[in-house]
């Protein structure tokens, strides 16, 4: 009972309050800012992937997790990126094409170096975070949850979407979508740094697609 306890409570703080909080103001803010998205890397991004691991690490040693970079990172990365690209572009065009609506969320793109290179360790950092929880901490400790890996799966899509929800229906079924690939590809190779780290190529790519159209 402990181990559902402690997911509730990181589920609630981290994501379904905190990953809508802590991106809320890209929505109404009129323009990039540095200092907002150092905020969110160190207030919230960075303190909360901590947390995660540090529950991870007091359950059982760094070496048992099998989290080392190796050949399966690089194969589950280059399998997740393209499906993560597809899908969401996809979702972007049915949500400007077909509902005739864009995303509630508004993007602002950066406007200079320094701003790209923060914009790229926010989203990084916000992939890792996402990832080591929905991914690796639920579907890693399915066994202390007692769950095989189809319940396991549908709850790790189910947290992900739910916490997305604030970026409208279509970014809703673009999460149900990518969430599903990420899980299945973390079931399939076990490999938690392919998958974080296509998921963070995919947030940059989706601000420089935004700034290339906005230009």
């Amino acid at each position: 009972m402990g181990i559902y306890v402690e997911a509730i409570i990181l589920y609630i703080i981290l994501f379904f309050s905190g990953s809508a909080g802590s991106l809320s103001y890209r929505a109404s803010a009129e323009e990039f800012s540095i200092s907002a998205e150092l905020a969110g890397i160190f207030m919230y991004s960075i303190p909360s992937f901590v947390l995660i691991w540090y529950l991870l690490l007091k359950a059982k040693p760094l070496k048992e997790w099998g989290v080392f970079p190796g050949k399966n990172d690089l194969i589950s990365g280059l399998i997740t990126l393209p499906c993560l690209l597809i899908t969401g572009f996809a979702a972007a065009f049915a949500s400007s094409n077909i509902s005739g609506t864009s995303s509630q969320l508004a993007l602002h793109s950066p406007s200079t170096a320094a701003g790209w290179i923060i914009l790229c360790v926010s989203c990084v950092s916000a992939a890792y975070l996402e990832e080591s929880f929905f991914r690796f901490y639920i579907l890693s400790r399915r066994d202390e949850l007692k769950l095989a890996e189809a319940p396991a799966l549908v709850i790790s899509v189910a947290l992900f979407s739910i916490c997305h929800i604030y970026e409208g229906p279509w970014g809703f079924l673009n999460a149900i979508i990518s969430g599903s690939v990420l899980a299945f590809i973390f079931l399939r190779y076990r490999a938690l740094h392919g998958i974080a780290a296509a998921h963070g190529i995919y947030n940059i790519a989706v601000y420089a697609i935004n700034a290339v159209i906005q230009n």
